[in-house]
């Protein structure tokens, strides 16, 4: 395009206007020159840029058209090309001036901003469709003929061309010494500030180089060359703008300057940068003193508030030294704004000031207790809370919130998820046991009681948990199932199946006064049903208190019976019922309940065992023994039971054909007859015969067995084999007895089988004696003195003082016979030898007795006398060598020492 090459915009004129304002104000030329000179080393000495952006800006503005802005090095000289409204007249004028203006009613209100060029060259030209104009230092100085000269007071027509697709071009000759390189790096750095600052302007063109500003709703985007985008999240505020970059949140700045603008040398610490219209000093470094930014404030919350929920606390000025006074201001303006105004998210949004913070950081847990919490902000933790501390929000710590918590009514799976939250705090040790100690529990009764501990985590079906809840235990804490949860283990709560459920203190008291509370009128169905529902699925011991109904009212569980159980066939009825021991289920309730969950809280359905034995066999009745005995032996329990204590009662005590079981023998146990009695027929097989106490054998095992016995031997009217009397004594001195406690028995059984009365008897000590001794009143039996002692019968030596004749001496040796016997049988001959008498008698109180053989003094050693007999001296060699068992076989060799004696 071709410029007129007239002088469009009558720089003529204006170069003689200054002329005679120098010519008739000679130090007016030198005012000039120092304030040009001021501008290009001072206050515009590195805002090249940002001045002819701003500039740009304007003409885009003022064209309504979006602005590009060009900068390049062509041919030595700096080329800032740009869209917009053109040149003009009052352009040029301000261009001329040092202290005019013609961009009213824009951002920015000094041209002399245009003197920042000074800074690069001394030969400025401005190019636009509508014309151009030159400034010369060297064309200025040539025409006041001074050396120092202002270069941009005199202005002369300048007749370029404005690159295609541009409106106006600046053209800065470089000064010697300025790095071409180094401006285009510097344009570079600063593009994206220019467009951040300069909405007029969208595009930004360094040697090819594009950075391009666009605008959605309240982002600001700016794509540089390399492909990369910057966003800035924006807020208009009066004369203003607040601007943070922004990427998948906010990028907050620490350390950036006020821009007025265009930057200045206001620092601020604000992580959002502030670009605003601000009154400022000539230099446009710094704002006017006394210049109030608080209001700008005012708009920051709203520029908050289009960030994320979770990012906003990030907008909130971190604590330090303000970099600047203005920093100081604004800081303090902002933190009021932000403590006043609603920006914080909650329920709603809230203001900083009395907004409450949860101080460990759980973002599920606030979303619980939005609203629970008044005031509640969304975003939690330690750092969240110190940071909003600044804008005078209060911490809330966890146990505070417990304390909130109770009482509080929510349905169970909200308190599961409260406790899904609170677990991996625990966990993390962000809170402690201690914390979480009164921690709210939902029960299963609809109740909510402060603290997991003692609570039992039990899960069953609704029905079951029903039921429990309308025996209203005292002390039972059961956990809501949907609020079920590890922390409340952790906490204290214990894991539960229906046996724990049945040893706990609690229940076990409701079931201990259960009959109490029935008979007193309080409803115990419910507690009833609730532990018979319990031990269905895990039955334990010690719940035989359980209040039952029973056909009398209620009743111990242990003191019914079942209607279906055959122990009511063999109780006595007068067992049965409201004055007796026992009673029976009620029969509804009964059909209600298996018989096992029944029997397992104690209900009798056949004889039970206890520590003690088998219980109850006291209310079997006199004639309903037989059966009762086949029902203990049909259960194993009760038929090993019998082997015990439980056996001795009935074998004294049960009634069979009119007896105690102990009183009759089995009938093939004919070794007993004459002292016991068969028992008759009574449908019982030998072994429920012998577990009941009928004898199968002689035995005693107590004082009671000993004087039955005792009094058995001393009936005369039983007729007892001798044999057998000798066992009954044997088995009575054998057994170790306190003797004491029995009354000695006023008539004994002797040996040839007649009963005499004790004082006239005596027990066989020493076998010689018996010889003298009528067998009528003889009892004889092992361990003599034990038995002389229980039956209180001297022993018959006591009794018996002898004299015996005198006879032929001779060593055990010296008898042939003897001597033979000796060595078929293998007996070493004893110390010693015999008194040898054709006839042995023996005077006992004045009366001679033949005996076969004596010992006089008694024991082994004393001095052995005997018939000659066999008969005599058999007795008398087997008791001196210690053979007396086997005084008959030598007694045989000696009638006939043959071997073949001992083999026939």
């Amino acid at each position: 395009m071709s410029l007129p090459s007239t002088d469009p915009f009558g720089t003529e004129e204006l170069r003689a206007s200054v002329l005679r304002a120098w010519s008739d104000s000679p130090t007016r030329l030198l005012e000039d020159t120092n304030a040009e000179r001021d501008l290009r080393v001072g206050a515009y000495r590195d805002r090249l840029f940002v001045e002819l952006a701003q500039n740009a800006a304007d003409a885009a503005v003022a064209a309504g058209i979006p602005g590009t802005l060009r900068v390049s090095v062509v041919d030595g000289e700096l080329r800032v090309a740009n869209t917009g409204a053109p040149l003009d007249a009052r352009g040029v004028a301000s261009l001329s001036s040092l202290r005019a203006s013609a961009k009213e009613g824009l951002v920015g209100q000094f041209g002399v901003g245009f003197a920042a060029v000074l800074a690069v060259s001394s030969e400025p030209r401005v190019l636009s469709r509508t014309g151009g104009v030159a400034f010369s230092e060297a064309r200025t100085r040539e025409a006041v003929s001074q050396d120092e000269v202002p270069v941009l007071r005199l202005p002369w027509p300048a007749g370029e061309e404005v690159p295609a697709g541009f409106d106006t071009e600046v053209r800065l000759p470089l000064r010697d010494g300025v790095d071409p390189a180094g401006l285009l790096a510097r344009a570079e750095a600063e593009a994206e500030d220019l467009l951040l600052s300069l909405p007029g302007l969208t595009r930004f063109e360094v040697e090819g180089s594009v950075w391009q500003r666009s605008a959605v709703d309240s982002t600001v985007q700016i794509a540089a060359p390399d492909g990369t985008v910057r966003r800035w999240l924006t807020q208009e505020a009066p004369d203003g703008l607040w601007a943070v970059p922004v990427d998948d949140g906010p990028v907050p700045l620490e350390d950036d300057v006020l821009h007025a603008p265009t930057p200045t040398d206001e620092r601020l610490s604000l992580p959002a940068r502030l670009i605003a219209s601000v009154p400022m000093e000539p230099s446009r470094r710094r704002v006017l003193p006394g210049t109030d930014l608080s209001g700008l404030a005012r708009s920051y919350p709203a520029l908050v508030r289009k960030l994320a929920p979770e990012h906003r606390v990030t907008m909130v000025p971190k604590a330090g030294f303000p970099l600047s006074e203005l920093d100081g201001q604004l800081r303090e303006a902002v933190l009021r704004q932000l403590a006043g105004q609603a920006w914080l998210p909650g329920v709603s949004e809230l203001a900083g000031s009395g907004a409450r913070v949860l101080n460990v950081e759980s973002p599920e847990l606030t979303g619980l207790l939005g609203e629970i919490v008044p005031r509640l902000v969304s975003l939690s933790g330690p750092e969240v809370a110190r940071v909003l501390a600044t804008v005078d929000a209060e911490p809330l710590d966890v146990a505070e919130l417990v304390e909130i918590l109770t009482g509080l009514e929510r349905p169970p799976a909200w308190w599961h998820s409260l406790y899904d939250a609170l677990l991996p705090l625990l966990e993390a040790h962000s809170v402690s046991y201690d914390d979480l100690g009164a921690l709210p529990v939902p029960l299963a009764d609809g109740r909510t009681l402060p603290g997991p501990r003692g609570a039992f985590l039990f899960g069953a079906a609704d029905d079951l948990l029903d039921l429990l809840a309308d025996a209203e235990v005292v002390g039972l804490r059961l956990v809501h199932p949907d609020a079920a949860h590890p922390l409340l283990e952790r906490l204290g709560a214990k894991q539960a199946d229906s046996a724990d459920l049945l040893e706990a203190p609690s229940l076990r008291e409701a079931i201990e006064r259960s009959v109490e509370d029935g008979l007193s009128g309080l409803d115990v169905r419910p507690l009833a049903d609730a532990v018979l529902r319990l031990v269905s699925d895990n039955p334990v011991e010690g719940l035989g208190a359980l209040a039952l109904p029973s056909r009398d009212g209620w009743r111990r569980a242990d003191e019914l019976v079942l209607p279906t159980s055959p122990l009511l066939a063999v109780f006595d009825p007068e067992a049965l019922g409201a004055d007796g021991a026992l009673s029976v289920l009620d029969n509804d309730f009964a059909e209600d309940w298996a018989p096992g969950a029944l029997t397992a809280v104690g209900v009798l359905d056949g004889f039970v065992v206890t520590e003690d034995g088998i219980r109850d066999l006291d209310l079997v009745a006199d004639d309903a023994w037989p059966q009762a005995l086949r029902l203990l032996a049909g259960e194993r329990e009760t038929w090993h039971a019998l082997s015990g204590p439980s056996g001795e009662w009935i074998a004294r005590n049960a009634v069979l054909a009119g007896r105690a079981p102990e009183e009759w023998r089995l009938p093939e146990a004919e070794g007993l007859a004459g002292l016991y009695d068969p028992v008759p027929d009574v449908g019982l097989g030998p072994e429920v015969l012998t577990l009941a106490g009928v004898r199968a054998e002689l035995a005693v095992a107590d004082l009671d067995d000993a004087a039955d016995l005792l009094d058995r031997l001393g009936d005369p009217d039983r007729v007892v084999a001798a044999g057998l009397i000798s066992r009954a004594y044997a088995a009575l001195a054998a057994v170790d007895l306190d003797w004491s406690q029995l009354d000695p028995p006023a008539r004994v059984r002797a040996v040839d089988g007649s009963v005499v009365a004790a004082e006239q008897a005596a027990v066989l000590d020493l076998p010689w004696l018996a010889a003298v001794w009528p067998a009528g009143r003889l009892v004889a039996a092992a361990a003599p003195e034990r038995l002389a002692e229980l039956l209180d019968v001297p022993v018959l030596s006591e009794l018996v003082s002898a004299r015996l004749p005198e006879g032929e001496f001779l060593r055990w040796s010296e008898l042939t016979a003897v001597r033979l016997v000796a060595e078929l049988l293998d007996i070493p001959f004893p110390e010693g030898g015999v008194v040898v008498h054709e006839e042995l008698t023996v005077e006992v109180d004045g009366v001679k007795r033949t005996a076969p053989w004596w010992v006089e003094s008694g024991g082994f050693h004393g001095e052995h006398h005997a018939e000659d007999s066999p008969a005599g001296l058999a007795r008398a060699f087997a008791w001196a060598s210690g053979h007396w068992a086997d005084r008959h076989l030598i007694t045989a060799l000696l009638d006939d020492p043959d071997p073949l004696t001992l083999l026939a």
